[in-house]
Order: structure tokens, then C-alpha cells, then sequence
């Protein structure tokens, strides 16, 4: 009943938002609303939804925006200081399952780290008028930092088990995505309070960083958990070979062993495509999409979505649509003029599908009629 009488505030609330702009479009699923919900954005990076239908958005240079349902929005205070240096900032923003209660918020950032910068996730409690984090703290950053403005990841999400997953790239050192003595190149799980799960796969292993969960990515930039409890990563490659990745915990995924891209100058990276030991992705783009944000939709709305992996395209300008399964492949590419360089993609509490767009800066909901 609890559960019930939020998603009819959420509803509610959602509906209280006053469009910029709402036109009709049609995909092969069927008509669809588009709605531009907030604009004026400055390099939008993530976007999670609070109970009674506010948002929580960020922007790379580090700024958190509160929208509440009737689309007034404030700078929130007390935002950890981030590196803002090429692709690090303030990324991305996770809302736990729990938030009524603990009114717990999840950012990971590029954080300062001497002359460097490492990728970490901090924990705060958001004030009731949405205007301030309170009791801020660096629950996890990564061992050691590096120069550079690159890589980062940083997608963070909430696991069945309750424990957080974040996404670290190689920080532009592709070789240390191998080596397990750092966490560059990684997926970690670890604990809300930093806490390491003591079951985690390297947690006893000699000179092994214990939050590894999986390893050998490049920079994975989205994440998303099926119904089942899968984790699903989505990273780029370089040029050509970004891949949809299914994670299991000890996993070596290959970067930069083997690769189906090349590198910038056209040269082979690694050893080839294939490596007895090393993963194979469930699908991979060539040319490069340069994906992002990525989420699994339950079909709420809209049953033939259902299952299906969503993920934002920042070169192409358009969002994927994937069947996940045996024959894991692209099956339409949502292509609009909101589709300018997506950069999250996110399922909303009424379902539909909502997606930042860098190069509008701008929010938009694309809901079933």
C-alpha cells in the first residue's frame, strides 16, 4: 500500500511539470509523447528521480540541480569539489531504493588527488527543501590518481544485494586496466557505507585491490541491472569496438588485450579479437556510437519494451534500442532532433524512457500514449 501511494504522488507530480515543449512522434513500438522537461543545461551528465516527482540533475562542472515537480530549480550546497578537467567533473548521481528514509543521495565525481585526479563516489543527505547535501562524505575514491582528463567512467548503480557497482575507466593508461594493483579499468562493488564485500572475487588475493569485481574495460560510461539481477556494462572502445559487456564477478574483459576496434592511428590494439580467457562482449559497434547512459526498461507503459537495454549514442545523436538475450543485438535507433549527444538515459517512475540530451541541454520524456 506504501509503495502504492508513492508512485500515485510520483504520478501526480510528474504531471505538474509545464512542458517548454511536447510534440507526437512515432517509433515502431507504437505513438509517443516527447516532452522537454528541463532546459538551459550546462553539459548535463545524470539525472535521478525523488519521491513526489522532483528531480536531481548534474552537470560536469560540478554543479547539482534540484528541479522540483513544478519545475522551480536551485544550485544544491555542500557538493564535493570536483576536478573539472576535460571528461571529469561532477558525473554521475544515484537515488537508492530507500531514499524516503534515509534520504541518502550517491554522486561519483573526479576528485582532486594532488597533481591528478581519481574517480570516487561520495554519500550525502539531502536537505527536505532539496537546497543542500548535509554530512558529506568520500565513501570510496580510487587508490591513485592520474594526470589527464580522461576516462573516468563513472556510472554508479544499486545492486539486488544492496551493494553498490561503479564503473572506473583506464584514465587514458590503457595497460593498467590489466593490473589488478589499481582500480583503473574496473567494475568495484562495494558497501553504501565504503565498507569491501569480504566475498568479493580478489578480496584475499595478494596485492589485488579488493572492491574489483570485474576488470579489462576501457571507459564504461553506462550501467544497468535487469529484472533477473544481471549487471549490464556499456563502454567505449576507440576507434570502433564500444561493447555491451554482461558482468560476472573475477572477470577479465580483455582492454587491451584484444579489442574490436584499432586505435586512433589505425593500428591493431592488443593481440586481436579473441583471447582463450578473456571475455567476449555480448555486441560491440563499429564505427563507434561513443555510448553513455544506459538502462534496462521493465515495460511499465509499455509492455514492448520490456527487458529491452537502452543506451545513449553521443556521436550519432540517437538512442539505442538492444534485445538482450542469445542474439543480443541493435534493434532500432531512436533518432530524433532532442537526440543531440545523449548522454543518460533513464526510466522514469511511470516507466516511459528519459534522457539528457548535451547538445540541446536539455531533459526530455518520451512517454506511450
Amino acid at each position: 500500500m506504501r509503495a502504492t501511494a508513492l508512485l500515485i504522488a510520483s504520478l501526480a507530480a510528474l504531471a505538474a511539470f509545464t512542458p517548454a515543449q511536447a510534440r507526437e512522434v512515432t517509433l515502431s513500438t507504437g505513438t509517443f509523447t516527447l516532452t522537454e522537461v528541463v532546459s538551459d543545461l550546462v553539459e548535463p551528465w545524470a539525472v535521478g528521480f525523488l519521491p513526489q516527482g522532483a528531480l536531481l540533475i548534474t552537470e560536469r562542472d560540478g554543479r547539482l540541480l534540484h528541479i522540483a515537480a513544478d519545475g522551480r530549480r536551485v544550485t544544491v550546497a555542500g557538493v564535493p569539489r570536483v576536478a573539472a578537467d576535460g571528461q571529469g567533473g561532477l558525473l554521475d548521481v544515484m537515488i537508492p531504493e530507500d531514499f524516503a528514509e534515509t534520504r541518502e543521495v550517491f554522486l561519483t565525481f573526479a576528485k582532486p588527488q594532488g597533481r591528478g585526479a581519481g574517480t570516487a563516489l561520495a554519500r550525502g543527505e539531502l536537505s527536505p527543501d532539496g537546497s543542500r547535501l548535509r554530512d558529506v562524505g568520500v565513501v570510496f575514491e580510487m587508490a591513485r590518481g592520474t594526470s589527464g582528463g580522461r576516462h573516468f567512467g563513472s556510472r554508479v548503480v544499486e545492486g539486488a544485494d544492496g551493494y553498490l557497482y561503479l564503473t572506473i575507466g583506464d584514465r587514458g593508461a590503457r595497460d593498467t586496466a590489466q593490473d589488478l594493483s589499481i582500480e583503473t579499468g574496473t567494475v568495484l562493488r562495494i558497501a553504501r557505507d565504503g565498507r569491501i564485500p569480504t566475498d568479493n572475487p580478489f578480496a584475499d588475493t595478494p596485492g589485488a585491490r579488493p572492491a574489483i569485481w570485474s576488470y579489462g574495460h576501457r571507459n564504461p560510461q553506462g550501467a544497468a541491472i535487469s529484472p533477473d539481477g544481471t549487471l549490464y556494462v556499456v563502454e567505449h572502445g576507440a576507434r570502433g569496438g564500444d561493447e555491451v559487456n554482461r558482468i560476472t564477478p573475477g572477470t577479465n574483459y580483455g582492454w587491451p588485450v584484444i579489442s574490436y576496434g584499432r586505435h586512433y592511428s589505425g593500428f591493431r590494439i592488443g593481440e586481436g579479437t579473441q583471447k582463450e580467457g578473456l571475455a567476449q562482449p555480448e555486441m560491440y559497434w563499429d564505427p563507434s556510437i561513443a555510448p553513455s547512459g544506459a538502462v534496462i526498461h521493465s515495460g511499465t507503459g509499455h509492455a514492448p519494451w520490456a527487458g529491452d537495454l537502452f543506451v545513449g549514442s553521443l556521436k550519432f545523436d540517437y538512442i539505442s534500442r538492444i534485445s538482450l538475450g542469445e542474439n543480443t543485438q541493435e534493434i532500432e535507433q531512436i533518432t530524433l532532433p532532442e537526440t543531440n549527444r545523449v548522454r543518460d538515459v533513464r526510466e522514469g517512475p511511470a516507466g516511459g524512457l528519459w534522457f539528457l540530451s548535451v547538445g540541446n541541454g536539455a531533459l526530455y520524456r518520451l512517454a506511450p500514449e
